[in-house]
């Protein structure tokens, strides 16, 4: 049997996780089970009675989603383990797939996870789910289409239970709902839930091989090399990290350009070591909104102080200079600007139209924030409809928190696939030297393709000053061609992986493997 793919994602928006469903439900072929929990949420299934929702979910705190999957109106939130098989049905008969053995088999995983703590859960009649008494445990909705499951489970850990007391749930009224913590009377650890799910999920679907990645499970405890893992810091360049600075006519002559304009390029503000090279071709990444990120990224040169008021003049800036250079393809990036009600958004359509209107010929690549998880936001920079759409993952499931603390994977991989959803090409970039291991980069490449991204890049972190996070490890050039090589086995269109590799880097080429042409 194929490999299982088991992802602990943390805390994740219900219309995230949902967007992540149907891409890697979608695009990839591989089994996933997708493991996190929701913000206040009460979702409404195919079944669902409006009357079954006793108080308006904004008073109270949480959203009203509605949702594919059977059944009637449920609750989601904190202390709730959600689980998210996406894999695919054996063939019953007749090319049909026994969906209720399916869900049968759901209920027995939930019942073993459950008796590994103690709690003797049982089946109840003529209802779906997992019940302790006459009150429910778990409850279980899920679709199947083209052979392949989404939604799933949601598993009572140590939910405000009180939540429940809103809506008639899963539309049965006599009947109550509890927790794991109140049934044991004992405050339950999710973590030791996940292991036990994750290993009872494996055992009843007959997978050998488990792949499980996870975010890091407390903010506040440290990762990598502060948490006891080992690494060995190495603060010598080595020689294949050596660039030589080449200030000739062609990178003065940009230099001045972005001047007399008063415009921002990510290579210099990030300190990019391929500026010379990048720059003496007459190739640079402007970076709008200004020159000031509200975030604070453990990775980033980028000045964090307090951001200026938006220039509204600043794409067509862009625009003159793109066509100034001639430049067959332009790169836009942008600094985080969550003070502003779009994050910047309607900024980065700008530019797209004011390059299109000065240079109609050049194909324009914008590698964006992620704006919150905002859909209105995102959608207004995917109807620009730029040539290619980047979003940048950066790092490993496990070191999010540690490297960008005001992102997230989960989010991340939900807004490429919101741009795929769009109809643009998707690409993508990841670090290495912060302290991941090559199995957990592989499964970054391998969750960015299943989301459907085209193309990536992966390059050596350098630490930008002493302030920042340092670098672990100096990874050889060896092993990067060896990456390159892993992801073009999985189907991407094409990947730059080298020390010097960064997000815009060889861009022109990348996109013109995945372009149409005409």
């Amino acid at each position: 049997m194929s490999t299982l793919r088991a992802r602990w994602l943390g805390s994740v928006s219900y219309r995230e996780a949902e967007v992540l469903q149907r891409a890697i439900h979608a695009r990839a072929s591989d089994d996933y089970l997708l493991l996190q929990e929701h913000p206040h949420v009460y979702t409404m299934g195919s079944s669902a009675h409006p009357e079954h929702v006793l108080r308006d979910p904004a008073s109270v705190g949480a959203e009203l989603v509605s949702a594919d999957r059977g059944g009637d109106v449920t609750y989601h939130g904190p202390g709730q383990l959600v689980g998210y098989p996406i894999v695919s049905l054996q063939e019953w008969r007749a090319g049909q797939r026994d969906v209720v053995a399916y869900v049968r088999k759901l209920e027995d995983v939930l019942l073993s996870v459950l008796a590994d703590f103690g709690i003797a859960a049982v089946r109840s009649s003529g209802y779906t789910g997992v019940w302790v008494g006459d009150e429910k445990i778990a409850a279980i909705g899920v679709r199947v289409s083209r052979g392949r499951t989404r939604h799933g489970f949601a598993l009572n850990v140590d939910p405000d239970l009180s939540m429940f007391e809103h809506i008639v749930p899963c539309g049965i009224r006599d009947r109550g709902v509890t927790s794991m913590a109140r049934v044991l009377g004992r405050r339950v650890e999710t973590r030791e839930v996940v292991d036990r799910a994750v290993a009872r999920f494996a055992e009843a679907f007959g997978y050998a091989d488990v792949e499980r990645h996870d975010v890091a499970w407390d903010r506040n405890r440290p990762v990598g090399h502060a948490a006891g893992i080992p690494i060995t810091l190495s603060r010598k360049r080595p020689e294949w990290m050596r660039v030589r600075a080449r200030m000739d006519g062609e990178f003065l002559e940009l230099k001045r350009l972005v001047r007399d304009l008063d415009l921002h390029t990510v290579c210099e503000e990030a300190g990019c070591p391929n500026i010379y090279e990048c720059w003496n071709d007459r190739t640079a990444t402007f970076m709008i909104l200004g020159d000031r990120c509200t975030r604070a990224c453990g990775f980033c040169l980028v000045d964090t102080s307090k951001p200026l008021r938006v220039d509204t003049a600043e794409p067509q800036r862009v625009a003159d200079a793109v066509a100034s250079l001639g430049l067959a393809h332009a790169v836009i990036t942008c600094v985080a600007r969550d003070d502003l009600p779009d994050g910047g958004a309607s900024a980065h359509a700008a530019t797209v139209h004011a390059i299109r209107a000065t240079s109609p010929g050049t194909a324009v690549e914008l590698l964006i924030s992620d704006c919150k998880g905002d859909a209105a936001s995102l959608q207004t920079i995917f109807d620009a409809r730029p040539d290619v759409l980047n979003h940048n993952l950066e790092t490993v499931a496990r070191l999010q928190r540690l490297v960008r603390p005001s992102a997230g994977y989960a989010r991340s991989l939900s807004v490429l696939a919101r741009a795929g959803d769009a109809g643009l090409l998707t690409k993508s970039g990841i670090m290495l030297g912060l302290g991941e291991h090559v199995d957990e980069v592989r499964a970054a490449i391998t969750d960015l393709r299943g989301v459907g991204a085209e193309l990536l890049t992966i390059g050596q972190y350098l630490q930008p000053s002493g302030s920042h996070l340092p670098v672990a490890k100096w990874w050889h050039p060896d092993e990067f061609a060896e990456l390159r090589e892993f992801a073009e086995g999985l189907g991407y269109a094409h990947v730059e992986s080298g020390p010097l590799v960064r997000s815009s880097y060889h861009a022109r080429e990348g996109a013109g493997r995945a372009l149409p042409v005409g």
